[in-house]
């Protein structure tokens, strides 16, 4: 009877295990050849929104269609995340080549994803090296890559600050800039959350931030114009901040004329994600799920850092020493610490930032 019982038990456990794997959400075996095979009878892969100049993609496609053979359909490069979840939604009974099997959307589109119930969950092999706070602890989405807010300066017009302080020394008159208006822009308003990090604020308490533009507003060093790539080279901004890999992209295109510099701030940035998520609707989910363990294995993470896209398991990958060299010496060099502010951190600062950029700092940026 004992071991009957026994036997029972274990037949249980057995059959509870089976159930639970079988669950989208659960982890599988990264490359395992019964996903490589049902993805191959699938036959194709389709992804939207991805331009090839954006992290690397055109390498990270490339890669994956040698590696595995399959065919990939690449819809709409220059759609945006909105444009990606209105694609699922029109193609939920389509099982077309229109229908997109994957998406790569804006960190903020994560709760929208799960509510409207257009993502289904799965769990990569490497999923535990992904930081806990970028990824849905269910698998509905995940973070894969980041930029950091960086510092990106003229250095032939003036020295590159070192860090936020130095923002309001007197050489910095009539020099700085932010790459959007605060009141709209996620970019802007992800820069004075930063700001506040590094002047007693917090992330759930970024009006420190405010108080420290309206000091760089007022000693005359804030510039009132969105900044792009074209006024920091003309000297009309010579010192802007915007993410890392938009800045290094920057720096590469002028090709020393100007000089750019790209520093991260000594006490602290910020980093801004973007999630990846395999459609509910997917004509072709295993191909879908292939193409995430692609993503999130070592090869494709470093992908991304030669596109100056900072890979979502970066520390994991430090730490096992799997890094090329001259693909790390491609970021900029930085001990400071790196916030990843929550979905809700991020919604709570941009009702604030927007309410009160003009009642605190008074900077009309156009």
């Amino acid at each position: 009877m004992q071991r009957k019982t026994l036997f029972y038990v274990v037949s249980l456990l057995v059959v509870l295990s089976m159930v639970l794997s079988a669950c989208g959400g659960q982890k599988t075996t990264g490359g395992a050849d019964d996903l490589v095979a049902a993805a191959k009878a699938e036959g194709m892969l389709t992804v939207i929104a991805l331009p090839h100049d954006w992290c690397n993609y055109g390498e990270a496609i490339e890669a994956f269609k040698a590696k595995y053979g399959l065919e990939v359909n690449e819809l709409n490069p220059d759609a945006g995340s909105g444009d990606e979840i209105e694609a699922i939604k029109a193609n939920k009974d389509n099982k077309g080549p229109q229908a997109p099997d994957v998406i790569d959307v804006g960190y903020g589109f994560g709760p929208q994803l799960i509510s409207e119930g257009l993502v289904q969950p799965y769990k990569v092999s490497t999923w535990d090296s992904i930081p806990a706070d970028s990824k849905d602890p269910d698998g509905y989405w995940y973070g894969d890559y980041y930029g950091v807010l960086a510092f990106e300066v003229n250095t032939d017009q003036v020295a590159a600050p070192q860090d936020w302080a130095d923002l309001l020394k007197p050489e910095y008159k009539g020099k700085f800039a932010l790459a959007g208006d605060p009141r709209a822009s996620a970019q802007a308003q992800m820069s004075v959350m930063a700001a506040a990090l590094a002047n007693g604020g917090s992330l759930d308490d970024v009006q420190a931030g405010l108080d420290f533009f309206k000091q760089v507003n007022d000693a005359g060093n804030f510039v009132p114009v969105i900044a792009k790539q074209a006024t920091v080279a003309s000297g009309e901004t010579p010192v802007i901040l915007r993410w890392d890999y938009s800045a290094l992209s920057d720096r590469d295109a002028l090709a020393g004329n100007p000089n750019i510099e790209v520093v991260i701030p000594k006490s602290g940035s910020i980093a801004g994600i973007y999630i990846q998520a395999i459609s509910a609707y997917a004509p072709h989910p295993n191909a879908a799920k292939l193409w995430m363990e692609f993503l999130y294995s070592d090869e494709g993470q470093n992908i991304w850092l030669k596109g100056y896209c900072h890979p979502i398991r970066y520390n994991d990958m430090k730490s096992r020493n799997v890094i090329p060299a001259d693909l790390a010496a491609k970021l900029p060099a930085t001990d400071a610490p790196i916030a990843f502010p929550s979905i809700d951190q991020i919604a709570a600062a941009k009702t604030l930032i927007t309410e009160q950029w003009m009642n605190v700092v008074g900077a009309d940026v156009k």
